[in-house]
C-alpha cells in the first residue's frame, strides 16, 4: 500500500478504472463475492457513536428491492438521546482531530481507498442486493468512491501547503486553511457509497469530524462504510454513524448549536428545509452554519436538427434509463427540434425496446429495480399524469417480477407547462417535447427551476457555442449523455434548485470544509 508518509507528495491523480464483467475473470469474481454477501445478509448491525458500539432495540430493515421479502440487514435506529450524544462528542473530540498533521490525515484517506478497493467486488454486490443496482452501476459507484478519496487526498496536500500570499515590506504575511468543526453528513441512497464517502472523507480529511446519517434504504453500506474507516485508522471518535429518520434524529442534528456544517445530498424539499433549519441560530451557538447541498435535477438533452441522431438517440437512453433514472443527472426531458422529432422517437422507441428489465444481479439486465415501494408508486403515478399530458410511446407501467420494477417509459408531445416537463420524477421516465430550433430548445431547456446537468447534440459549432454561454446547468455535455461525471474531469454541482453549486470531486470542495485564516507578522 502507497502512503503519503512513505512518499511524500502523491502521484498525479488518475481515475480508478471500472470492471469489465464480460471478462470471465471479473464475472467469476462478482458471482463469488455475491456468495459471500448474501451470507451476511439479514444480520443486526449497531450503531457507531462517540468512539463504541449502540444498540437500542429499536430496528430498521433493509430489503433488496429486487425480490422484496429478502431482508439485507437490520439497523437498531438512534434515539434522539444518541444522536445529540454523537454531535457533542463530534464537537468535544474535534479539538484533538483537528491537530492531527495534515499530512496522517491525507494518509488514512489513502488506507481507506486502499481497503475500498481491495473490497470493490464485495462492495459491488452490497449495491447490487441494497440498492438495486446492475453490476455497471454499481462498479461505477464503488470505483468514483475510490476517485473521491483518492482526489480529496492530492487536495488536502495542496491545501496544507497553499501558495504564498502577496509580503508587504516589513511583514511576513501567510494565509492557511483551518477545519470548521463538527459537522452532519447526509448522504442520498442512489449513490450511497461514492457520495457518502466523497462527503465525509473531504470532511474528515480536512480535519473535520463528523456525524453520518446515512439513507434509510441503504444502511448496510453505510455500515461496510464505517468498518473502513476503523480499520483504516481513523480514531474511534472522529466520526459516528447514526442511523434513524430524518424527522427523528435528522432535524435534531442540523438544529443542534454545535453543528458547524451541514453536507448534503438528496431531494429539494428535504434540502430546502435543512437550509431553513440550520439558518436559524440557536442558543449557544456562535456561527453561521454551513450548508452544502445537492438537490437534484430536471436534465434536459438537446437534440439539434444538425445532430448526428444516432448518438443523441443512444446518450438520450443512456441518461434516461441508467440505474432506472434515479441519478439528479438523469435525462428526464429530451428537447428535439421539430425538423427530426418523428425520426428521433422512432430511434428512441426502437433503443427502449430493447432493454432488459430484471433483478439487478442477473447481469443480462440493462435495468433493475426502483429503491422501494413508495417511490415505484410516486413513479407510477406520475407515469399516469404523462399520459394525460402527452402521448406514451414506450412503457407505460410497472414490470414483471417481484421486485419493485418499472417499464422503460417515453412520453411525447408534452408541453413545457405540463408537470411531467417540471417536475423531478426520479424514475425510468422521459419526456419529449418539440422545438421550433436551436434558439427555441435552449429557452426549453432553461424553462426550469433546476439548473444541475443538460448536453446538447449538434454538429455546428455556433450553436454549441450558444449551449457553453446560454444553457444555465451547473454540468454542460455536448455530444455526449448527461449523466457519468467523472472525479477531477467534471467537478459536479448545479444551480438555483439544484443545491448550491458546490462542485464534488473538483478543486474548490474542499473549501467547503475549510475557512481561511490570514495572518500579518510585522518583522524587523
Amino acid at each position: 500500500m502507497t502512503t503519503p508518509a512513505a512518499t511524500g507528495r502523491l502521484s498525479a491523480f488518475t481515475n480508478e478504472p471500472v470492471t469489465d464483467f464480460s471478462i470471465p475473470a471479473n464475472r467469476a469474481a462478482a458471482v463469488a463475492a455475491l456468495a459471500r454477501v448474501r451470507k451476511e445478509m439479514g444480520c443486526d448491525y449497531e450503531l457507531w457513536i462517540a468512539g463504541s458500539a449502540h444498540k437500542t432495540g429499536d430496528l430498521l430493515t433493509s430489503v433488496n428491492p429486487s425480490q422484496s421479502s429478502e431482508v439485507v440487514g437490520r439497523h437498531h435506529k438512534a434515539t434522539p438521546e444518541l444522536a445529540t450524544r454523537a454531535i457533542e462528542d463530534a464537537h468535544a473530540y474535534f479539538t484533538e482531530w483537528s491537530r492531527v498533521p495534515a499530512e496522517h490525515r491525507v494518509e488514512l484517506v489513502v488506507r481507506a481507498a486502499a481497503l475500498i478497493r481491495q473490497r470493490k467486488f464485495d462492495f459491488d454486490a452490497w449495491l447490487v442486493v441494497e440498492a438495486g443496482k446492475t453490476w455497471p452501476e454499481a462498479d461505477g459507484d464503488v470505483s468514483e468512491a475510490i476517485d473521491f478519496a483518492e482526489y480529496y487526498a492530492r487536495q488536502m496536500q495542496k491545501f496544507a501547503s497553499p501558495e504564498p500570499t502577496v509580503q508587504m515590506p516589513g511583514e511576513r504575511d501567510e494565509m492557511i486553511y483551518l477545519p470548521l468543526g463538527a459537522g452532519i453528513v447526509i448522504p442520498p441512497w442512489n449513490f450511497p457509497l461514492a457520495i457518502m464517502a466523497g462527503m465525509s472523507l473531504a470532511a474528515l480529511v480536512a480535519g473535520n469530524t463528523v456525524v453520518i446519517k446515512p439513507s434509510s434504504e441503504t444502511p448496510t453500506i453505510a455500515q461496510k462504510f464505517a468498518e473502513v474507516l476503523r480499520e483504516a485508522g481513523f480514531p474511534a471518535r472522529s466520526f459516528s454513524l447514526c442511523t434513524g429518520s430524518g424527522s427523528s434524529v435528522g432535524d435534531l442534528l442540523v438544529e443542534h448549536p454545535k453543528t458547524r456544517f451541514v453536507s448534503f445530498t438528496g431531494s429539494r424539499a428535504v434540502g430546502l428545509r435543512i437550509n431553513e433549519l440550520a439558518a436559524k441560530p440557536r442558543k449557544g451557538q456562535v456561527w453561521i452554519k454551513r450548508v452544502v447541498a445537492e438537490m437534484g435535477g430536471k436534465d434536459a438533452i438537446i437534440v439539434d436538427r444538425e445532430a448526428d441522431l444516432e448518438s443523441a438517440a443512444t446518450g438520450v437512453v443512456q441518461s434516461a434509463y441508467g440505474y432506472q433514472g434515479q441519478k439528479c443527472s438523469a435525462c428526464s426531458r429530451a428537447i428535439v427540434d421539430e425538423a427530426v422529432y418523428d425520426e428521433f422517437l422512432e430511434k428512441v422507441k426502437t433503443k427502449v425496446a430493447a432493454l432488459t428489465v430484471g433483478p439487478a444481479d442477473d447481469p443480462a439486465n440493462f435495468m433493475g429495480p426502483v429503491i422501494s415501494a413508495s417511490a415505484r408508486k410516486a413513479i407510477l403515478d406520475y407515469i399516469e399524469v404523462g399520459k394525460k399530458e402527452g402521448r406514451l410511446i414506450s412503457g407505460g407501467g410497472p414490470a414483471a417480477g417481484d421486485g419493485y420494477f418499472i417499464q422503460p417509459t417515453v412520453i411525447a408531445d408534452i408541453d413545457s407547462k405540463a408537470r411531467l416537463f417540471q417536475e423531478e420524477v426520479f424514475g425510468p421516465v422521459l419526456a419529449v417535447t418539440k422545438s421550433k430550433d436551436f434558439d427555441h430548445a435552449l429557452q426549453l431547456a432553461n424553462d426550469s427551476e433546476y439548473g444541475l446537468t443538460g448536453a446538447a447534440y449538434s454538429k455546428n459549432p455556433e450553436k454549441l457555442r450558444k449551449a457553453r454561454e446560454q444553457f444555465f446547468v451547473g454540468n454542460l455535455y455536448l455530444n455526449r449523455k448527461c449523466t457519468g461525471a467523472m472525479v477531477g474531469a467534471h467537478p459536479f454541482g448545479g444551480f438555483n434548485m439544484s443545491g448550491t453549486d458546490s462542485k464534488a470531486g473538483g478543486p474548490d470542495y474542499l473549501l467547503q470544509f475549510l475557512q481561511a485564516k490570514s495572518i500579518a507578522e510585522k518583522i524587523g
